[in-house]
């Protein structure tokens, strides 16, 4: 049984159509990390929101939580809301471990794959 979940946390949007890129990479994650739960959730205007998602995951028994801000900044979302549903779930579910990295623009190995696209659309 997964043991590990790993949640792809992102704003929402009220078009659908933007939420296809980050399910591909919840897709890509998930293929590549078969052995551990990968969920997309967001912040606001779509579903699944982050509580409902960590709650199905604690439900499943699943009690080892990575989120990982899939923003290119850190701001107040991740700054403010996103700290603020943490610490929710947190005293709602004690048993869980649940962690929070940084937003994915703010990664080094991300922003050089960003730039090497940039780069690659003067060829």
């Amino acid at each position: 049984m997964t043991q590990r979940a790993l949640i792809l946390f992102a704003h929402g949007a009220r078009a659908a159509s933007w939420a296809a890129p980050f399910e591909r990479l919840r897709d890509l994650t998930q293929a590549r990390q078969p052995e551990v739960r990968v969920e997309l959730a967001f912040l606001e205007l779509m579903s699944p929101r982050l509580p409902e998602v960590a709650a199905a995951l604690i439900g499943d028994g699943i009690l080892d939580l990575t989120v990982v801000p899939v923003f290119l900044g850190q701001g107040g979302h991740v700054l403010r809301d996103l700290p603020l549903m943490i610490d929710e779930l947190r005293v709602a579910y004690p048993q869980a471990a649940i962690k929070v990295v940084e937003a994915a623009g703010e990664n080094e190995a991300v922003l050089k794959a960003l730039s090497d696209y940039c780069v690659s659309a003067l060829a």
